[in-house]
This record gives C-alpha cells, structure tokens and sequence, in this order.
C-alpha cells in the first residue's frame, strides 16, 4: 500500500519471536531524493498528530544536513549523531564516545568542514 502510494521504498516483515502472533511490517525508504521529494513533503501537509511529530522535524533537519553534504565532515557527523540522541527516547550515543574517543575532539572540528584555508 506505501510502496504504491508514494512511489518508493518496500515493506519489510520483522518476524516476532515474543507471546505476539502477528509479524511486524517496516515501511523503509533508503533514497534520500525519495525522502526529500516524496516523503518529506507528504508529512509537511499531512503533520503527525503524534508524539512523533518532533521526531519527524528532527529527522527531517537530519536530512537537510546530509543534502548540505555535513554527514561527510566530523562536525557534521557529531551534529547529525547529537540530534539522533534526543529521538526516539534513546540512550545516550555508544557512537559519540567511540567518535569522541578515535578522532579530533569535537568541540575543535565543530562547526568547521576542514582546514581553515587561513592557517596556510
């Protein structure tokens, strides 16, 4: 029904090993063209009436980053991998102690997407 829907994406099955009897279906969209040209712009006129609707926004400036190309720099890597803590009710990122531990620290590489062509 999504995949016909939208365009894109598929349905995947999660089978449950619990006291469920029924699977789980996962819609899942991979391309980033289709989230930012297909998805994105559904939910904009369609808002979530959910607590999910700040997870959307948070997702959906995650997106943003990535077209902007910040997901490829450290900073952005830490920013985009901040955001993801805050959704979802997650713990705390395992993935920033191990980025904190194997590169620059952040607080120097923040908000900078390589050398500074001033210092040469």
């Amino acid at each position: 029904m999504f995949v016909e829907f939208f365009g894109c994406g598929k349905v995947y099955r999660n089978r449950r090993y619990d006291d469920h009897r029924q699977d789980i279906l996962r819609y899942c969209v991979r391309r980033r063209a289709d989230l930012t040209e297909r998805i994105i712009p559904f939910f904009r006129v369609h808002p979530l009436r959910t607590a999910k609707r700040d997870d959307f926004e948070k997702f959906v400036e995650i997106v943003e980053m990535m077209n902007a190309n910040r997901h490829l720099t450290p900073s952005g890597v830490g920013d985009i991998a901040r955001i993801v803590e805050t959704m979802n009710h997650r713990k705390p990122s395992e993935y920033l102690r191990i980025l904190r531990d194997h590169t620059p620290t952040l607080s120097e590489t923040r908000g900078r997407d390589g050398p500074d062509p001033a210092a040469t």
